[in-house]
């Protein structure tokens, strides 16, 4: 089996994209987004920019690598009544089914990032894209002090080293690789901008609860904590990411999460 494929079937997203629906509304608000407009959401998940988009009066396509993320995603859809919005199994890397130039917008928001292969990812999303179209992607940064970077980092931390050849997807969070990998890709370094934004987690329970859906659901840190099992360092990793969540939380009520995280909002005009 595909191994990225099987990271994020691993879990259940759905329990972390719950706690990013707000973060992911207000950055689809700051995206010009016009009704009619095609958009091709990238590593989509379960619909946290995909619906928001939808509702603007995009006609949009979702795409993620996950069967169940796209079942709940689908599910999310039918719910809400959306008749402009589809979700499909697909991969980043090959998008063989999906036309030249057949999108006004590509977006990707904490999604593509994790594919393997980058400069396909970049070829793929500039060939799907029509001239004059945008690219948009969301990449957490690496050695960030916010949330998403150092959960990414203590967990590294626990784990084997990854695979000879391995390119770490954090590298979609700095300048020079995404200038690179999308100038290869045929697009003028001109074209390419970026700024930094905010994503906060929000949610209805205390942060250790936060950490205790990151254990249970998130592909990532499920890895973490079995390697740490076996070496029987699970606790440590337990109380580290507690400490993080705590510290990084800045809501009012204990009872409550509200944690900012720092992340590259990459724009690519085609």
């Amino acid at each position: 089996m595909n191994p990225n494929k099987a990271l994020w079937e691993k879990g259940d997203f759905t329990q972390i994209a719950d706690t990013m629906r707000e973060s992911g509304t207000a950055l689809v608000a700051k995206l010009g987004i016009t009704p009619g407009l095609t958009i091709l959401d990238l590593g989509c998940g379960d619909g946290t920019t995909a619906l928001p988009e939808a509702k603007l009066g995009a006609h949009v396509l979702g795409v993620d690598i996950a069967s169940n993320l796209v079942e709940a995603g689908n599910k999310r859809i039918k719910a809400e009544g959306l008749t402009n919005c589809t979700i499909q199994e697909g991969d980043a890397t090959d998008l063989h089914e999906l036309k030249d130039e057949s999108f006004d917008m590509v977006v990707s928001i904490f999604g593509a990032m994790f594919a393997p292969k980058p400069f396909d990812v970049a070829r793929e999303m500039v060939r799907v894209t029509k001239p004059g179209g945008k690219i948009i992607m969301g990449n957490w940064i690496p050695g960030d002090p916010t949330l998403v970077a150092q959960i990414l980092k203590i967990s590294s931390s626990y784990t084997p080293p990854p695979p000879e050849g391995f390119v770490s997807p954090m590298l979609w969070g700095v300048e020079s690789h995404v200038i690179e990998r999308f100038t290869k890709a045929g697009v003028a370094k001109e074209n390419i901008s970026f700024i930094m934004d905010l994503f906060t987690f929000n949610a209805p329970f205390p942060p250790k609860e936060l950490v205790g859906r990151f254990k249970n659901f998130y592909g990532p840190t499920m890895n973490a904590f079995e390697a740490a099992e076996k070496n029987g360092k699970a606790s440590e990793l337990q109380r580290e990411l507690e400490e993080l969540f705590e510290s990084q939380n800045q809501s009012n009520d204990k009872n409550t999460t509200s944690i900012p995280a720092t992340f590259l909002r990459v724009t690519v005009i085609r």
